[in-house]
C-alpha cells in the first residue's frame, strides 16, 4: 500500500480514469481515481461506509491491465504536493502551466463530514492549452 506523501515531488502523469470496486455487502461500490505517475498505476479508493460521509480509504499500487479502461496522454510534467489545512489531499501541478491537473485524497479530514476528493482537470495541463492557443480559445 503506498501513502499519498510519498508523491511528493516532480513525477510524469500520463494516465487517469475513473472506476468503481465492489467493496462489501452492506456497502456496495466504491468509487476509484486510477492515475500513472513515472509508469506506476495507483488507485485511490474511497471509504463509502459512512453513508454522507467518505474519504479516501487506500492508495494501492495496481497495474493498468487492472483497470477497464485506460485514459493515456501525452507525458505531463507535474510537481506533487500536500494540501495545507483541514485535509489530506494531493495536488498534481502542471510544471508549465502552474494549474492542478489532479487531486486526491479526503477534504475536511479532521471535520465532522469529511469527504473523498477524486478531481482530474484535464484542461490545465500544458499539452491541453497548446491545443487551445492554437485555435485562438486561450
Amino acid at each position: 500500500m503506498a501513502k499519498l506523501d510519498t508523491l511528493i515531488g516532480c513525477h510524469v502523469l500520463t494516465g487517469v480514469n475513473f472506476d468503481t470496486c465492489y467493496v462489501e455487502e452492506d456497502i456496495g461500490d466504491a468509487s476509484v481515481m486510477n492515475f500513472v505517475l513515472d509508469g506506476v498505476m495507483y488507485s485511490a479508493i474511497e471509504d463509502a461506509s459512512d453513508g454522507y460521509r467518505s474519504s479516501m480509504s487506500e492508495l494501492r499500487v495496481t497495474t493498468v491491465r487492472a483497470t477497464r479502461k485506460m485514459n493515456m496522454f501525452s507525458p505531463c510534467n507535474v510537481i506533487g504536493s500536500m494540501r495545507v489545512g483541514d485535509s489530506w489531499i494531493l495536488d498534481l501541478e502542471d510544471v508549465e502551466t502552474k494549474k492542478i491537473v489532479l487531486s486526491v485524497g479526503t477534504d475536511q479530514s479532521d471535520d465532522w463530514y469529511p469527504w473523498f476528493v477524486s478531481k482530474f482537470s484535464p484542461e490545465n495541463m500544458s499539452s491541453n492549452w497548446r491545443t487551445l492557443s492554437m485555435w485562438g480559445g486561450v
